[in-house]
C-alpha cells in the first residue's frame, strides 16, 4: 500500500511543480502575443488529432494482438486497404493544409516589421494615435533604451503606456543577443552593425519581465530587465523624472556604458546626444571610427565608377572593331593593287 501511494506520488510531483509555472507565454498582456498564443494553441489542437489517434491505436493493437489474446484474428495475407489507406494518408495531408494555412496567414499578419493594425480583437488604432519609438541597444550585460522624442533614456527599465503602439528598432553594441519581453510578443535578435524591428502594444497595466533569449556569454543570466505598462499619465511622469537626472547620454557616457558588467541596476540619463542610436547601429559611436553606412556608399560608389570606366571601355573597343571591319569591307581587289 505505502509503496503504490509513493509511486503515485512521485508520478504527480512534476504536475504539482507546475502549479507554480507562471504560464505568461499562453495568457500574455500584449494583443501581438495573444495572438502568437491562439496561434500556438491550435496548432497544437491539430497535431494532436493525429498524434492521440496515433497513441491510442498503439497501446490498442499492442494489447489487442498480444501473445496470450487467443481470440484475435490471425490474417498473415492480409496486405492492403483502401479505406485505411485513405484515412492514414488523407488526414495527416488536411492537416497539414490547415497548418501551412495558417503558417502562411500568421507569418504576414503577425510580421514584427509590419505597423500595428488594432490595439486588441475589438479595438482598432485610433486615427490620432501615434507610435511610441524606443531603441534598444543590447549591450554586455544590459539594456539601453533610449526615447527619441522624449530625449531621455534608461538601463535596464522600459515604460510604455498601455493601449499606445510601440515602435522597438533594436541592434546590439557586442555579440548577437535576443529582445524578449514574453508578455509583449516573441523575441527578436539583436544584431551589431544591423537593425530589426518589433511593433506591439501592451493592454494592461503591470509589471513583465524582459531578458535575453540568446546566450551572449559570461553575464547572460542576469541580462535582464523590466517592463512597466503604464498609463498615459504615469508614463509623462516617468518621462518628467527621468529627464530630471543631470547625466546625459553623450558618446564618452555610452562609450563607458559599454564596458562589460553584470548585475547592472537601474539607471536613466536626462538627455540624450543627437545621433547616438545612428552612430551605435553604424558602428561609429568613436569619431575616428569610419560609419557603416558611409563605407557602404564609398565602396557602392566606387564600384559603380568601376562598372562606368569597363563599360566605356567596352564600348570604345566594340566601336573599333566596327570601324576595323566596316574598313575590310571596304577594300577592293584593285584597292589592294593600289
Amino acid at each position: 500500500m505505502l509503496h503504490s501511494l509513493l509511486r503515485r506520488g512521485l508520478f504527480l510531483t512534476p504536475l504539482i511543480a507546475l502549479t507554480g509555472c507562471d504560464m505568461v507565454v499562453m495568457n500574455p498582456s500584449g494583443d501581438i502575443a495573444l495572438q502568437q498564443s491562439h496561434l500556438i494553441t491550435v496548432s497544437t489542437l491539430l497535431m494532436l488529432l493525429i498524434i492521440v489517434p496515433v497513441i491510442f491505436l498503439t497501446i490498442l493493437f499492442a494489447w489487442r494482438y498480444r501473445k496470450s489474446n487467443t481470440k484475435a484474428k490471425y490474417e498473415p495475407d492480409w496486405d492492403h486497404s483502401t479505406r485505411l489507406e485513405l484515412v492514414i494518408w488523407g488526414a495527416p495531408l488536411l492537416i497539414i493544409i490547415v497548418l501551412g494555412l495558417l503558417t502562411w496567414i500568421s507569418t504576414h499578419t503577425l510580421d514584427p516589421y509590419r505597423p500595428l493594425q488594432r490595439l486588441d480583437d475589438k479595438r482598432p488604432i485610433p486615427a490620432n494615435v501615434k507610435p511610441l519609438e524606443v531603441q534598444v541597444v543590447a549591450m554586455d550585460w544590459k539594456w539601453l533604451f533610449i526615447y527619441p522624442e522624449q530625449g531621455v533614456a534608461s538601463v535596464n527599465e522600459l515604460v510604455a503606456p498601455v493601449d499606445v503602439p510601440v515602435r522597438f528598432k533594436i541592434t546590439a553594441s557586442t555579440v548577437m543577443n535576443s529582445f524578449y519581453i514574453p508578455a509583449l510578443a516573441g523575441q527578436i535578435y539583436a544584431m551589431a552593425g544591423m537593425e530589426t524591428q518589433l511593433n506591439a502594444v501592451i493592454n494592461k497595466i503591470g509589471v513583465y519581465d524582459g531578458f535575453s533569449a540568446n546566450y551572449s556569454g559570461e553575464g547572460f543570466s542576469q541580462m535582464r530587465f523590466k517592463f512597466h505598462g503604464t498609463t498615459a499619465a504615469d508614463f509623462d511622469k516617468w518621462v518628467q523624472k527621468t529627464k530630471s537626472s543631470t547625466v546625459a547620454l553623450d558618446r564618452a557616457n555610452y562609450t563607458a556604458l559599454d564596458k562589460p558588467s553584470i548585475g547592472d541596476k537601474v539607471r536613466h540619463y536626462g538627455s540624450v546626444e543627437a545621433g547616438l542610436y545612428d552612430a551605435i547601429v553604424n558602428r561609429c559611436v568613436d569619431r575616428n571610427a569610419v560609419c557603416i553606412k558611409d563605407q557602404m556608399a564609398e565602396d557602392a560608389t566606387r564600384i559603380s565608377r568601376k562598372v562606368s570606366t569597363a563599360s566605356v571601355a567596352a564600348e570604345r573597343s566594340a566601336r573599333r572593331m566596327t570601324e576595323a571591319s566596316t574598313a575590310e569591307v571596304c577594300i577592293t581587289p584593285e584597292t589592294k593593287k593600289n
